[in-house]
């Protein structure tokens, strides 16, 4: 395990060159001077993200190139952990649509990973942030974005050994670099599924909007709950809207919830960005409406699976020779007739996240 291999470069601060002579790492082990020099001491002008873990920042080595270094908050056995786990999993996996990992440092009360700099920041933030009012982000660019993100999660899911659940699906866990592509970023929540498992119980992670309610309820934890997160993400995407609302009587409102009536209307126009200006393409709109929903099911087995997903974006987004249901092996029922009744189930499992607030789960941001 990885674990066991930088928690001994740690304690014993081995040289950068005896660990790389001695092990074929994918990687490089920093030290902390030159994490230091990068980030100019952890700068606060170079802190370009917080959240509970602690701190990310940016930097530029030596050699010139661009860094993000996460600097964890505090030596808990908890974040230790997911650390731990992190740097395990980006070991793990090669793929564009993720976020590379470039190195570590773990030595005294210190755990830094090093990552790719991505110049465009967050998804979240041209959605939600301090960068939403440029609206860098047309129709297309959030087409790829979609596509992108579903490639990497349909990776995790399929292709990595053991699969992997990543369990923090949100916007701002999709980076982007400087062409706009996504990357799938933050595995501290990450979950490794052996062969032969099909779900696993655990202690709720994640953040509330995104949570799928067989996971938020129970803990019961498969691929599926990532689809349902990715489905959300899929209409925050198109609508720019946040996954839970406040009303003004103070309740809370799912962005499913949101969406159900205009779909029932057939009213789509309504559904797309405002920032857009209805500069998109209606019938792609449908189209990823309409996956969202199928991710989103408030039925876990009803969910396609991430491999199915990107072939229904690809298909129906950019070459719309395919209709969803060619794609989908085992569909059953006539969609003409049981589209009206397929969402008012999904309007229904959608009702109870006033109750999920009440769930101890950690929020990520």
């Amino acid at each position: 395990m990885v674990w066991n291999c930088f928690s001994c470069i740690g304690g014993h601060q081995k040289s950068r060159k005896s660990v790389k002579e001695n092990l074929d790492y994918p990687w490089e082990i920093y030290t902390l001077k030159e994490l230091l020099q990068a980030t100019n001491n952890f700068s606060n002008d170079n802190k370009i993200g917080e959240g509970g873990f602690g701190s990310v920042y940016w930097g530029r080595t030596s050699k010139g190139v661009g860094i993000a270094v996460k600097r964890l908050k505090a030596m808990t056995a908890k974040a230790e952990m997911e650390f731990a786990v992190e740097v395990e999993i980006l070991a793990r996996v090669r793929h564009e649509n993720l976020l590379g990992l470039r190195g570590f440092y773990a030595g005294g009360d210190e755990r830094l990973i090093v990552y790719d700099y991505m110049p465009n920041h967050s998804l979240l933030s041209h959605l939600h942030g301090q960068l939403a009012d440029q609206c860098l982000l047309d129709w297309q660019r959030r087409v790829s974005i979609a596509i992108g993100a579903a490639k990497g999660l349909s990776y995790l899911h399929h292709e990595a050994r053991p699969h992997i659940i990543h369990r923090d699906i949100k916007a701002s866990n999709v980076l982007l670099d400087s062409d706009f592509e996504a990357k799938v970023a933050d595995f501290g929540f990450a979950k490794l599924i052996p062969d032969g498992v099909s779900h696993l119980t655990t202690r709720v992670k994640g953040t509330l909007g995104y949570l799928a309610p067989e996971y938020a309820m129970w803990g019961k934890v498969a691929e599926s709950c990532d689809v349902y997160s990715f489905g959300i993400l899929l209409l925050e995407i198109v609508s720019g809207r946040k996954p839970l609302e406040k009303l003004p009587n103070g309740t809370k409102r799912d962005i499913v919830q949101w969406v159900t009536p205009y779909v029932q209307r057939e009213d789509f126009d309504d559904i797309g960005d405002p920032r857009l200006e209805q500069k998109f393409n209606l019938e792609e709109l449908k189209c990823v409406v309409s996956i969202a929903l199928r991710c989103s099911d408030g039925n876990a087995e009803s969910r396609p699976s991430m491999k199915e997903v990107v072939a229904w974006l690809k298909d129906g987004l950019r070459n719309k020779k395919k209709e969803m249901g060619d794609v989908k092996n085992n569909e059953e029922q006539d969609e003409d007739q049981d589209e009206d009744q397929d969402q008012e189930e999904t309007y229904k499992n959608h009702k109870d996240y006033e109750e999920l607030e009440k769930q101890d789960s950690d929020d990520g941001t």
